[in-house]
């Protein structure tokens, strides 16, 4: 963003004194709107062919949705990366969109139909897809508002929808071209049957859950039995499943071929029961010999392990179901009833005829519809799929050389199990919301003979060329797949088959695709396949993996358990930077990450302590004469970062410091390290700039030493610059509105979103070192004050002996430090080399060593009010020995010990222990405190 001062002026009055809090709401909207008017969000440019453009893809969330956490740590993740390249000098595209989501969307639809007491077969599929597309305009916007709250910098002008007339013309070609090149075809195949919604559904969308059913054991009769019944063998072969509506449709029995059980029945035919068909018994090692009876039915038409195993063996494929999931004709007596009602009935039917054995209770893996609920059924059916395994190759290479990393990388042996063993995909869905398939059949061949086109008037001429001028042609209903255009969404909403497409060009292939885990196969190995496919080019270089957010307890989000956290009502309570700051600080690659609404309280804190340090900066500032004031314009780009010898030891301490946070912070940042980056912030500011070196400004700014006052706000200016640049892409919103309000060069940079990333500086290791000597110092004196309930006010006196020249230098010139944090007396402070100073008598004073080279005295007269802590000591002691008393008069009572619970009486005793202990200490303590008394006296 190159705009001067007037056409980046800061949305609100910068002059304005600052609130005493942090308010989020009088912030963030104002901001946001400001960055994206002013084209912040946009890629800039400076021409260069050479230009190593940086490049995001929204994963594109559903049109129906509603803000959740998974697109709260996606939209951060994303943001975070993408506000960093923009401040690293790349030209930087984060490209947003929403997907159609065909199954959600239709059902959401349907259910304002069912509401009007219409449905979608009454009106039509023209006026259904109408309707949807009136309910898209809507709604569909809704999600993306919510994102902006988020705060994501994402180009708006960019946006794109998986409905969009340009991504449906990718859709086409991209059919069109598989199926040209003999990867699409049509077949029959299990799939997963939602009776319900009346489509195949991805594996995606079937969630299995644990359910409380049966284990049915049945007998499976031997048909010709006579020799069996001489021979004194049984008759019939036990059986068990979860299932028995599917017996059915069984067409084979299967053992183990080693099983010694079974071995003189195999080869032989058995009974269907109540059916009166013959099947084999069949071997195959697929067979697990310890579960339920060791035989396994195999219904090829209705499990998806059976139908491998009848492709194995041969067997006939049978469908009992109809799509509405009641039994079809083939069923006999139970044609017509519900699967579940066929279930009951035929296990009575069973039972009355002798052939049921037991049903004992079992815990079964049920797959559910994700969107329906309802149980879905394995089926075979006639679906389009496209062949994956040359598909599969060249994106397991690219993974396997290094051409794509996948962050982080365990995630590899996952994505090359799945490719490895990856099957032909159905892409065709029983919908009328979708890309409708690009297939027209020719009338009266049976859907044998089919024309694949761009569009009808071309179907049409391909027809005619064929079929003859009289061809008729009738379009394929069937919608695809939703995750057949999301594969396509790196490239084809940068235009792509366009071939001269700018965007195109530029920005293809992207960079990063930042997505949750568990849709790596799903999605992100879909869109590498697709794009090495229809591209040539791998569509994104590196492939960063979040983990599900879940409750402070590990569990998952959910409304049954009532502990969802909704990042809405987040935002309006605590703001956007304190739970964007809470996602990601406690995120790592991959992992899960548990969110409490304590630590999302203690970021609003921080925000809160960032624009407290930032109001302190603001007011020191206040009454500085123009001259110095434009001196500190332009504090970051001078060579501040690289002149610090000159400066006094804390300032060349805590600049160092901001340099090694600098490298460390960009240096996690590029391993793709946010959390620990946003950690690492975050400790600088709190616990070395905010509690130590801002403490240390205050004995500049009250002194007398103008250029020391000078030093000191040219220092705080330039870390609290540097810092709110490093946490910027973190916490958007209070770094920009604090940035705005300390001295920079407008001409140069007017926001903070477009300015420059810090450059590692000068580091002073010897600086540094010397000024931990003077915080351990502190610390030690602290905890002594603490130790011995000094008050808070009290000054002390103090004895410092050094070994050092200059350590003894750096404490005189520091003592106002030492008198400011740790509360000593400045006029009552020695420093000196060992054996220049007189010290204390040990038995009058406290002894501190800091290091092998600096040890401090504190004398007990000025520390210890011995009187009042013998008095404290006192009251304290004789509480102890009362309850101790009462425990041991308990303990030594008959009744308690011979009728008390053991567990109980070992815990009084216990109890009695620690007491005594405590009471030991006490009166050690009092006594000791009494000699020194005398002493001191």
């Amino acid at each position: 963003m190159s705009a001067g001062k007037e056409a980046l002026q800061t949305p609100f009055d910068t002059s304005e004194e600052m609130a005493t809090r942090y308010d989020p709401s009088q912030v963030e909207q104002l901001l946001y709107t400001w960055w994206e008017s002013t084209g912040a969000f946009k890629p800039s440019s400076d021409g260069s062919p050479n230009e190593d453009p940086f490049v995001i893809s929204m994963p594109p969330p559903n049109v129906t949705g509603g803000l959740h956490m998974g697109h709260a740590m996606f939209t951060t993740l994303e943001d975070i990366m993408t506000r960093y390249n923009r401040m690293k000098g790349r030209p930087t595209l984060w490209l947003p969109g929403t997907d159609h989501a065909g199954i959600a969307t239709q059902l959401q639809v349907e259910k304002t139909l069912a509401a009007e007491g219409r449905s979608r077969q009454e009106i039509g599929r023209e006026a259904f897809v109408d309707r949807v597309w009136q309910w898209k305009m809507e709604k569909g916007g809704y999600i993306t508002k919510q994102i902006r709250r988020l705060g994501a910098s994402c180009d708006w002008s960019r946006e794109r929808f998986t409905m969009d007339e340009k991504l449906c013309e990718a859709v086409v070609a991209t059919f069109t071209t598989l199926h040209e090149r003999g990867l699409i075809y049509r077949g029959e195949y299990m799939v997963n049957w939602s009776p319900n919604l009346q489509t195949a559904v991805s594996d995606l969308e079937v969630e299995f859950t644990e359910e409380d059913g049966f284990l049915y054991h049945f007998q499976y009769g031997i048909a010709d039995s006579h020799d069996l019944e001489t021979e004194g063998k049984t008759t019939y072969l036990p059986v068990a499943t979860t299932r028995p509506e599917t017996i059915l449709g069984d067409t084979a029995v299967c053992v183990h071929p080693e099983d010694e059980r079974y071995k003189h029945l195999i080869g032989r035919q058995c009974v269907v029961p109540m059916t009166g068909r013959t099947i084999p018994i069949i071997t195959d090692d697929y067979v697990d010999m310890e579960f339920g009876t060791g035989a396994l039915k195999i219904t090829p038409g209705h499990d998806v392990n059976d139908y491998e195993i009848g492709k194995r063996h041969q067997l006939e494929t049978m469908c009992i179901l109809n799509k509405d999931a009641t039994m079809n004709e083939l069923c006999g007596q139970y044609a017509g009833m519900d699967r579940f009602e066929c279930r009951n009935a035929l296990w009575k039917d069973l039972e009355e005829n002798g052939i049921a054995i037991k049903a004992e209770k079992y815990t079964n893996r049920v797959p559910r519809s994700q969107r329906g609920g309802e149980v879905v059924e394995p089926l075979v059916s006639k679906q389009w799929f496209v062949r994956m395994e040359s598909l599969a190759e060249p994106a397991l290479e690219a993974v396997r050389s290094g051409e794509i990393s996948i962050v982080p990388e365990r995630f590899e042996k996952t994505y090359e199990h799945w490719l490895e063993n990856i099957h032909d995909w159905c892409i065709s869905r029983q919908l009328w919301w979708g890309h409708q398939i690009p297939v027209w059949y020719v009338d009266g061949t049976n859907e044998n003979e089919f024309i694949v086109a761009a569009n009808e008037e071309e179907a049409y001429e391909m027809g005619r060329e064929k079929f003859g001028s009289d061809v008729t042609l009738t379009r394929d209903t069937d919608v695809l797949d939703t995750w057949f255009s999301s594969g396509l969404w790196p490239f084809s909403t940068l235009n792509w088959p366009e071939e001269d497409s700018e965007d195109l060009k530029r920005f293809y292939p992207t960079t990063v695709m930042e997505t949750g885990y568990d849709i790596l196969f799903f999605w992100v190995a879909r869109m590498i396949m697709m794009g090495i496919e229809l591209t040539g080019k791998v569509p994104f270089e590196t492939v960063y993996l979040h983990g599900l957010v879940r409750d402070s307890k590990g569990r998952k989000m959910s409304k049954t358990l009532g502990n969802v956290i909704d990042p809405l009502e987040v935002i309006d309570n605590y703001g956007t930077d304190a739970l964007r700051y809470s996602l990601v600080t406690g995120s790592t690659p991959g992992q899960d990450i548990s969110l409490s609404m304590e630590r999302i309280e203690t970021n609003r804190n921080f925000a809160n302590k960032l624009w407290n340090v930032g109001r302190y900066i603001v007011g020191s500032l206040a009454d500085l004469a123009e001259e110095e004031r434009s001196t500190l314009d332009d504090v970051f780009h001078s060579n501040f970062r690289n002149e610090i010898a000159d400066l006094a030891l804390p300032e060349r301490y805590i600049i160092s410091r901001l340099h090694q946070l600098q490298a460390s912070v960009t240096n996690s940042l590029e391993s793709y390290s946010f959390g620990e980056s946003g950690r690492l912030v975050h400790d600088f500011l709190w616990d070395e700039f905010a509690d130590w070196y801002i403490e240390t400004s205050k004995t500049r700014m009250f002194g007398d030493d103008e250029n020391a006052k000078k030093a000191s706000r040219k220092t705080l200016v330039y870390v609290l610059d540097s810092c709110l640049r490093l946490l910027h892409p973190f916490m958007p919103f209070v770094t920009e509105a604090l940035w705005q309000r300390i001295p920079h060069n407008h001409e140069k940079e007017s926001a903070l979103i477009s300015a420059a990333w810090p450059e590692v500086g000068q580091v002073d290791e010897e600086a540094i070192n010397r000024f931990n000597q003077i915080q351990a110092l502190t610390r030690m004196v602290r905890n002594a004050r603490l130790e011995y309930q000094v008050e808070p006010q009290k000054k002390i006196e103090m004895t410092v002996v050094a070994d050092e020249d200059q350590l003894v230098r750096d404490l005189g010139n520091e003592a106002g430090i030492l008198a400011l944090m740790a509360k000593v007396d400045k006029d009552k402070v020695t420093i000196g080399k060992s054996g220049s100073v007189e010290l204390p008598e040990s038995e009058t004073s406290v002894s501190l060593i800091v290091s092998e080279s600096l040890q401090a005295f504190l004398p007990m007269k000025g520390l210890v009010d011995f009187d009042k802590e013998i008095a404290r000591l006192e009251k304290q002691l004789a509480k102890a020995e009362k309850d101790l008393n009462g425990l041991l008069n308990r303990l030594n009572s008959s009744n308690f010990a011979e009728k008390a619970p053991e567990h109980v009486v070992n815990e009084t005793r216990e109890q009695a222990a620690v007491l005594q202990e405590k009471v030991n200490t006490v009166q050690a303590t009092i006594l000791d405190l009494e000699k020194q008394s005398t002493l001191v006296k």
